[in-house]
């Protein structure tokens, strides 16, 4: 997982080494001294009028990186830290704002990213076994360690294992994470920069109740999310990298191949259900789409999240079992997410016999990088959080709290449902009809990503979509949409920006994306009476839009910034004809681990030619942006609105607070940019705009005489 993965990361850290269980030494019994409960508060978030976030106190002498969760029957938490200890809280729903309890339940244990419970036991996956873990006395201290099963090992800082989770066919399943290849040149041939070093690697097993491990499904790269719909199928999240164009949802079934090659080295061992040998794995770099045809047993994934924009770093999923009680959202999945600290929504339907559907944003704002969440008896939803290092874009290391619903239903898309001939949209509150049937309320675009080793992907054959005609039914709570045409295993990109409720309100989110992997048959929308039809040249006269005068104004200031920079593109990459002499210095800025610049800070002069080089040696895309004093936040928050022009653009937003910029640099990858400093003195930000990173990853350039 990178790009503010929780998981994978370039240094070693020397934690709980032990891989015995016979050693458990101590515990505690804390109760918090001081009333932290509030609700987390964004100025002007509406989100906050429909799902407050109500944190959960810990006492400052626990460091609870939270990386598994289990409500017990008594409603009691348990929580399971990366850092190898399981806490049991007490009102961890701190309710009447009294206090919670924490009480040390075991320790020692090696990384375990995830907790199930069952029949008075808890069930880990450390790094190298699966452990019952029971209290036999009754007095909440761990003193029974049991070893289920175990797998093998080489040792290699990134083979991390996240589950286990418990369906109900009453076996465990576990995703065990590829190891590190190394980055550029150093990377493995073909496989790139994560591999295979033991068996399984890169596979979800499945271990039955009596210890037998069974390879279950292969290709993944860092399944950092593992559970199942509220009907008990088995579900995993994915994150972008080499073989993975973006992070995705998927249903699994035993025998599925995911794509990253490899898992494949496992593949002609005894037991294995996947019979692809990595001779026929396309190095042409197909659309993903086409690997279903290119690649017998490839299995699409069911819901694709748009890198940067719907997440950075996919991590756990709960699905809405309240019946209600936590929104209109039943049966439906949240999805964490730990660069953004953020929750995703998706519905999921079934076409053709396979899964698909949509997500949508739907919370943001918790305080740290979220890797796992649980249901409350409360039918409020636990999150907890941990940026393991590599900082997420809330302002906390660690964190517990908990998302409630305030009991207002917001005005949202709450489905989308692909048609023959396009899409149904489905809403929370009927839907004002004018606004409905004006067809520059709408833009629906599709596209796709590549399958190929470099890392992640541009968005490739981007297409506006036409609409045709529009009918609205179910009470004035659903749009069909009839398009030109649907184009099978794209993503689509649904946006309705100017749909209003009866009431006038807007949607709280205006968009979705569908991954079409299959394209309903029959049932086309009859264009009767009571449809909407438009003609090409009616949306081609509502849609056109004239370039706003003030974005003329702006790009005027823009030039007078610096004159001395007003001849150079902002992207510059080669040295400047004028430049006899050449620069006047060369800047070298790398990257260190947990989203830093390895240079800070550097000095120059007014109106110095400058050569600057930026060195990638991470294992994710960065790019360097010099900006006006005091624009770096504004900026990277502009980034983060440009959708999917994103990449075309390098993440960089045409602002005039933007001085000079690389593009996106590959992990192990150099760019060279040249620029002459500003005249006026001052300190200059530079920040990488790369959707999640600009919270943490900045510098400043002084310049003064």
């Amino acid at each position: 997982m990178k790009n503010m993965n929780f998981f994978e990361f370039r240094f070693k850290q020397n934690i709980h080494a032990i891989l015995s269980v016979g050693v458990y030494l101590c515990f505690a019994l804390i109760v918090y001294g001081q009333d932290h409960n509030h609700m987390h508060h964004d100025l002007g978030d509406e989100e906050d009028k429909y799902y407050r976030i109500a944190t959960v106190a810990i006492p400052d002498s626990i460091k609870l990186e939270v990386s598994g969760m289990a409500e017990l029957p008594d409603q009691r938490l348990a929580v399971s830290t990366r850092m190898g200890e399981l806490w049991i809280i007490e009102n961890a729903t701190m309710e009447n704002n009294s206090k919670p309890i924490f009480k040390l339940f075991a320790s020692g244990l090696h990384t375990p990213l995830g907790l199930a419970y069952r029949d008075k036991a808890f069930f880990v996956a450390q790094r190298a076994e699966l452990t019952k873990i029971t209290d036999t006395n009754g007095d909440d201290i761990a003193d029974k360690f049991e070893t289920i099963t175990t797998w093998p090992l080489s040792g290699n800082y990134c083979e991390y294992n996240h589950g286990p989770i418990l369906p109900p066919d009453g076996n465990f399943y576990i995703n065990f994470n590829l190891g590190d290849n190394g980055m550029g040149a150093s990377s493995e041939p073909f496989y790139g920069e994560m591999g295979s070093h033991a068996a399984w690697r890169g596979w979800m097993v499945q271990v039955t109740p009596e210890g037998k491990l069974n390879p279950y499904a292969a290709g993944l790269r860092s399944p950092a999310g593992i559970g199942v719909n509220s009907i008990g199928d088995v579900f995993y999240t994915e994150n972008q990298g080499g073989w993975v164009g973006t992070g995705y949802l998927s249903h699994v079934e035993k025998g599925d191949f995911f794509g990253h090659p490899s898992s494949l080295k496992s593949a002609n061992l005894p037991g294995s259900p996947v019979k692809i040998d990595t001779s026929q794995v396309p190095r042409d770099k197909p659309l993903l789409h086409e690997m279903v045809d290119r690649l017998p047993g490839f299995k699409m994934p069911s819901v694709r999240f748009p890198h940067g924009i719907l997440g950075t770093s996919l991590t756990g999923f709960v699905p809405d079992t309240t019946n209600g009680k936590f929104g209109p959202f039943t049966d439906q999945l949240f999805v964490g997410d730990e660069g953004q600290a953020n929750i995703m929504r998706v519905f999921l339907e079934k076409v053709n016999g396979a899964y698909q559907g949509a997500v949508f944003p739907f919370k943001k704002g918790f305080e740290s990088g979220i890797l796992r969440m649980n249901w409350a008896s409360d039918n409020s939803i636990y999150v907890g959080m941990s940026d393991r290092g590599w900082h997420s874009s809330g302002p906390k290391r660690y964190g517990l709290q908990r998302l409630v619903w305030t009991g207002e239903i917001p005005f949202e898309i709450k489905t989308i449902k692909a048609q023959s001939d396009g899409f149904e949209l489905e809403f929370t509150m009927p839907i004002n009809e004018k606004t409905a049937i004006d067809p520059n309320n709408y833009q629906i675009t599709s596209f796709d990503y590549a399958y190929q080793q470099k890392y992640g992907s541009d968005l490739y054959e981007k297409k506006e979509g036409k609409i045709k005609a529009v009918k609205i039914s179910n009470g004035g709570k659903s749009i069909r949409i009839v398009l030109d045409e649907l184009r099978k295993g794209f993503i689509y990109e649904i946006k309705c920006s100017g749909i209003k409720s009866t009431q006038g309100s807007p949607l709280l989110h205006d968009f979705g994306f569908y991954s079409l992997n299959n394209v309903p048959i029959g049932n086309p929308l009859t264009l009767d009476d009571s449809v909407t039809q438009f003609h090409d040249k009616e949306i081609e006269e509502k849609t056109v839009k004239k370039t706003p005068k003030k974005q003329v104004v702006k790009q005027a200031n823009n030039q007078r910034i610096s004159t001395k920079t007003s001849s150079l593109k902002k992207n510059q990459n080669s040295v400047p004809a004028d430049w006899v002499n050449g620069p006047d210095m060369t800047i070298t800025i790398g990257v260190k681990p947990g989203l830093k610049y390895d240079l800070e800070s550097f000095n120059i002069k007014p109106n110095a030619k400058v050569k600057l080089e930026l060195v990638n040696t991470d294992d994710m895309q960065h790019n360097l942006v010099g900006t006006l004093p005091k624009s770096a936040d504004k900026v990277g928050k502009t980034a983060l609105s440009l959708g999917i022009d994103g990449t075309a653009k390098n993440w960089v937003p045409d602002l005039k607070e933007v001085l000079f910029h690389t593009k996106i640099v590959q992990p192990g990858a150099t760019e060279v940019i040249y620029f002459v400093a500003p005249a006026a003195e001052g300190d200059y930000e530079y920040v990488c705009t790369y959707p999640g990173h600009y919270m943490s990853m900045r510098g400043v350039m002084k310049v003064y005489k």
